[in-house]
């Protein structure tokens, strides 16, 4: 789960093609796709643990008041580090940033509140369905049906049969969370196009840390500036949103997009991880299997869409 992530699944036709502009060029030989591999990795990590270090800071300030700080700190270190020009844009270009930060403010808002309530593993697998779901929309395929029914079943065993055993409220934000995160891939892509390097994302941001600040005060008020908590939300900034960019914008230089987007799609087991060590949340065998499950449909639809997209021998 991030703002940053446009490439979760690399399905959706704008989606894709900003990812294959940023994975352009000559691929490097195997040996050297070590190293750009590390750094998704290292990107997916820091990105999980920032959310278990998250929810730990929870019941100081509450998942709004977390909300609020992950993204007004993010946005001052992003807009200090590119210092985007505010100038020379039409108006369907801040409509477009004003789109593109209110996804991104509901998708955070959403995933925790669902953090919250349920294990951190289970609400990525959740949210992740949205890219997913949105992936076989605009795909077209049958062979997407396969992987949506995958998906399906890991979310049957997630839930038990039912929702009985998982809190009801928190699989719900999971899933708007998800929701919302098709909708961040969707206008991400349309603000890359129209802002150079990472401009329009710091402005997103921005316009995310605005929407969310009213909500944050509400909840936390003076909590906020407690300076433990300041440095724990800043740690979840740097760890959730600015780390993780980078590593992953240095990533894309030298790896391909379709490659990229099948590593994302590990998040969810990385979420279980981090939930297991950082905040003791264990998961069942039944619940391994069903994160599985979603990875794999979510793997199996990226790989469709790019078998559809490359041309004829420059499958991967």
């Amino acid at each position: 789960m991030d703002e940053h992530r446009t490439a979760v699944v690399a399905n959706e036709p704008e989606a894709a093609a900003a990812l294959d502009t940023a994975g352009s060029g000559p691929r490097p030989a195997t040996g050297h796709r070590l190293g750009p591999v590390a750094l998704v990795v290292a990107g997916g990590l820091s990105v999980q643990f920032g959310a278990a270090i998250a929810v730990l800071l929870m019941p100081r300030a509450g998942a709004l008041g977390v909300v609020t700080l992950r993204l007004v700190l993010a946005a001052l270190v992003l807009l200090a580090v590119c210092r985007p020009t505010l100038r020379g844009h039409s108006r369907a270009d801040w409509g477009t940033v004003v789109a593109f930060g209110t996804a991104m403010a509901a998708m955070n808002v959403l995933f925790y509140q669902a953090a919250d309530r349920i294990p951190l593993g289970v609400a990525v697998t959740f949210e992740v369905l949205g890219p997913l779901v949105l992936s076989v929309i605009v795909s077209r395929r049958l062979v997407n049906l396969v992987w949506a029914g995958l998906a399906l079943g890991g979310v049957v065993l997630l839930s038990g049969g039912g929702f009985d055993r998982l809190d009801p409220v928190g699989a719900l934000f999971a899933l708007s969370a998800g929701a919302m995160w098709a909708a961040y891939i969707v206008f991400s892509a349309r603000t890359g196009r129209r802002f150079p390097q990472a401009d329009g994302l710091a402005l997103a941001m921005g316009v995310g840390a605005v929407l969310s600040l009213p909500l944050g005060i509400a909840e936390a008020g003076a909590k906020l500036v407690v300076p433990s908590t300041l440095g724990l939300g800043l740690a979840v900034a740097l760890m959730s949103s600015v780390l993780p960019y980078t590593l992953e914008l240095l990533a894309l230089r030298r790896l391909p997009a379709p490659t990229f987007a099948v590593l994302m799609s590990l998040e969810p087991a990385i979420a279980a991880t981090a939930g297991f060590l950082v905040l003791h949340q264990a998961l069942s065998a039944l619940d391994a299997l069903a994160i599985a499950l979603v990875i794999a449909a979510s793997m199996g639809a990226v790989r469709t869409q790019v078998a559809r997209n490359a041309p004829e021998g420059h499958q991967i």
